[in-house]
Protein backbone atom coordinates (compact mmCIF):
# COMPACT_ATOMS: atom_id res chain seq x y z
CA UNK A 1 0.00 0.00 0.00
CA UNK A 2 1.31 3.35 -1.01
CA UNK A 3 1.75 5.76 1.33
CA UNK A 4 -1.61 7.82 -0.56
CA UNK A 5 -3.01 4.47 -0.08
CA UNK A 6 -2.82 4.34 3.73
CA UNK A 7 -3.66 7.80 4.61
CA UNK A 8 -6.97 7.38 2.75
CA UNK A 9 -7.32 4.32 4.69
CA UNK A 10 -7.21 6.03 7.57
CA UNK A 11 -9.52 8.86 7.13
CA UNK A 12 -12.22 6.33 6.22
CA UNK A 13 -11.47 4.67 9.58
CA UNK A 14 -14.49 4.94 11.93
CA UNK A 15 -13.73 7.25 15.12
CA UNK A 16 -12.72 4.95 17.88
CA UNK A 17 -15.43 3.37 20.30
CA UNK A 18 -13.29 4.11 23.60
CA UNK A 19 -10.95 7.00 24.29
CA UNK A 20 -9.05 5.01 26.06
CA UNK A 21 -8.65 1.70 26.49
CA UNK A 22 -6.73 -0.24 29.40
CA UNK A 23 -5.15 -4.22 29.60
CA UNK A 24 -4.36 -5.34 32.86
CA UNK A 25 -2.48 -9.14 32.33
CA UNK A 26 -4.45 -11.74 34.44
CA UNK A 27 -2.25 -14.28 32.86
CA UNK A 28 -1.50 -17.12 35.75
CA UNK A 29 1.55 -19.65 35.17
CA UNK A 30 1.63 -22.69 36.93
CA UNK A 31 3.49 -21.96 40.39
CA UNK A 32 7.05 -21.37 40.31
CA UNK A 33 7.55 -21.14 36.96
CA UNK A 34 10.76 -19.20 36.29
CA UNK A 35 8.83 -15.72 34.51
CA UNK A 36 6.55 -16.25 37.12
CA UNK A 37 2.78 -14.50 36.53
CA UNK A 38 1.01 -11.01 36.67
CA UNK A 39 -2.13 -12.91 38.40
CA UNK A 40 -0.28 -14.88 40.94
CA UNK A 41 0.94 -11.15 41.61
CA UNK A 42 -2.13 -9.78 42.27
CA UNK A 43 -3.34 -8.55 38.80
CA UNK A 44 -6.76 -9.86 39.29
CA UNK A 45 -8.09 -8.25 42.14
CA UNK A 46 -5.73 -4.98 40.68
CA UNK A 47 -7.91 -4.76 37.41
CA UNK A 48 -10.86 -5.35 39.63
CA UNK A 49 -10.14 -1.99 41.74
CA UNK A 50 -9.57 -0.54 38.54
CA UNK A 51 -12.46 -1.08 36.74
CA UNK A 52 -14.61 0.20 39.95
CA UNK A 53 -12.95 3.12 40.41
CA UNK A 54 -12.72 4.38 36.80
CA UNK A 55 -16.89 4.27 37.30
CA UNK A 56 -17.02 6.04 40.35
CA UNK A 57 -14.74 8.65 38.64
CA UNK A 58 -17.27 8.65 35.52
CA UNK A 59 -14.29 7.74 33.22
CA UNK A 60 -17.06 6.66 30.69
CA UNK A 61 -14.92 7.21 27.34
CA UNK A 62 -12.18 4.31 29.33
CA UNK A 63 -12.49 0.37 28.99
CA UNK A 64 -10.69 -1.68 31.49
CA UNK A 65 -9.97 -5.10 30.24
CA UNK A 66 -8.38 -8.24 31.28
CA UNK A 67 -5.57 -9.30 28.80
CA UNK A 68 -3.92 -12.79 28.95
CA UNK A 69 -0.06 -12.67 28.77
CA UNK A 70 1.26 -9.13 27.53
CA UNK A 71 4.80 -10.54 27.26
CA UNK A 72 6.58 -8.47 29.99
CA UNK A 73 5.71 -11.00 33.03
CA UNK A 74 8.98 -10.38 35.21
CA UNK A 75 8.09 -6.48 35.14
CA UNK A 76 4.47 -7.25 36.22
CA UNK A 77 1.83 -6.72 37.02
CA UNK A 78 1.93 -4.91 34.21
CA UNK A 79 -0.90 -3.12 31.95
CA UNK A 80 -0.54 -1.23 28.84
CA UNK A 81 -3.10 1.97 27.64
CA UNK A 82 -4.46 2.29 23.96
CA UNK A 83 -4.23 4.04 21.83
CA UNK A 84 -1.23 5.89 23.40
CA UNK A 85 0.57 1.93 23.85
CA UNK A 86 1.99 3.35 27.08
CA UNK A 87 3.06 0.61 29.81
CA UNK A 88 3.10 0.27 33.11
CA UNK A 89 3.78 -1.77 36.39
CA UNK A 90 1.41 -2.21 38.70
CA UNK A 91 1.17 -3.37 42.39
CA UNK A 92 -1.34 -0.91 44.91
CA UNK A 93 -4.29 0.60 44.29
CA UNK A 94 -2.85 3.86 44.79
CA UNK A 95 -0.47 2.90 41.53
CA UNK A 96 -4.03 2.86 40.03
CA UNK A 97 -4.66 5.67 41.67
CA UNK A 98 -2.09 7.78 40.51
CA UNK A 99 -2.55 6.07 36.70
CA UNK A 100 -6.40 6.80 36.45
CA UNK A 101 -5.95 10.51 37.44
CA UNK A 102 -2.44 11.39 35.90
CA UNK A 103 -2.99 9.20 32.83
CA UNK A 104 -6.81 8.94 32.02
CA UNK A 105 -8.09 12.17 34.00
CA UNK A 106 -5.24 14.36 33.01
CA UNK A 107 -3.93 13.52 30.34
CA UNK A 108 -0.50 13.02 31.77
CA UNK A 109 1.75 9.88 32.30
CA UNK A 110 3.14 8.40 35.73
CA UNK A 111 6.94 8.37 35.07
CA UNK A 112 8.06 6.21 38.27
CA UNK A 113 5.65 3.48 37.10
CA UNK A 114 6.16 3.05 33.50
CA UNK A 115 7.56 0.33 31.66
CA UNK A 116 9.82 1.58 29.00
CA UNK A 117 11.98 -0.39 25.81
CA UNK A 118 14.50 -0.66 28.14
CA UNK A 119 12.13 -3.42 30.03
CA UNK A 120 12.21 -6.30 28.01
CA UNK A 121 11.73 -9.73 29.45
CA UNK A 122 15.16 -12.03 28.45
CA UNK A 123 15.42 -13.93 26.08
CA UNK A 124 13.27 -17.33 25.76
CA UNK A 125 15.04 -20.50 25.17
Amino acid sequence: MDNAAAHRARVSDPPPYYEAHVFVCCNRRPEGHKRGSCAARGSEALRDYMKARAKELGLAGVRVNMAGCLDRCEFGPAMVIYPEGIWYKIETTSDIDDILQTHLCQKGRVARLMLTERDVPPAKG
